[in-house]
């Protein structure tokens, strides 16, 4: 994308922020557990990750969940935690090969899942094993993120690259427009 101010940065940082905070609300109505399948939260992160800068993009993802948690009670203490490194990973990540790397959206959106998931099991096995004492088990924690998530990440993994192509068209064609 091309380079913006920080006035635009915050301004696009905000609207991420109210996304990931309204669009999980839209999916609790299919159900208590539609959060965790469909993963409401991480779509606005990730967009937030190819039109931010790294700093921008990873703030988003750390203060997102913690609003939410905050004004909404979701996602839930202790997991709120987990929740903010995991978005705060995936906003850093997808910015930096996305932005800094020049790398494609595809493979910036799945390396920065990728590495997201690591972070999450890793909290979480932070918080069950090394803080609760009680006994971590990874396959579940796997089958959670992977096959309870499979919608969200479908959904992630489709709807995402078209905003983003989206965005790029409408930034190339107000700039053709404008004479630039």
């Amino acid at each position: 994308m091309q380079k913006t101010t920080n006035v635009q940065q915050l301004v696009r940082a905000s609207l991420i922020i109210a996304l990931g905070m309204v669009l999980p609300m839209f999916f609790h109505i299919f159900g208590k557990d539609a959060g965790a399948v469909f993963l409401p939260m991480h779509i606005p992160i990730l967009i937030g990750g190819f039109i931010l800068n790294p700093m921008y993009a990873l703030l988003t993802g750390l203060i997102t969940p913690l609003l939410s948690h905050f004004f909404m009670g979701m996602p839930a203490f202790p997991f709120v935690y987990v929740m903010m490194f995991e978005l705060g990973t995936y906003g850093l990540f997808v910015s930096l090969l996305y932005n800094k790397t020049k790398i494609g959206v595809y493979p910036s959106l799945i390396v920065a899942m990728i590495i997201g998931r690591i972070v999450n099991i890793t909290g979480i096995y932070t918080i069950i094993h090394m803080i609760m004492r009680k006994p971590f088990n990874l396959k579940i924690v796997a089958a959670g993120l992977f096959i309870k998530g499979l919608p969200g990440i479908v959904i992630q993994l489709i709807f995402i690259p078209l905003v983003i192509y989206a965005i790029k068209r409408s930034l190339i064609s107000g700039v053709e427009s404008r004479g630039y």
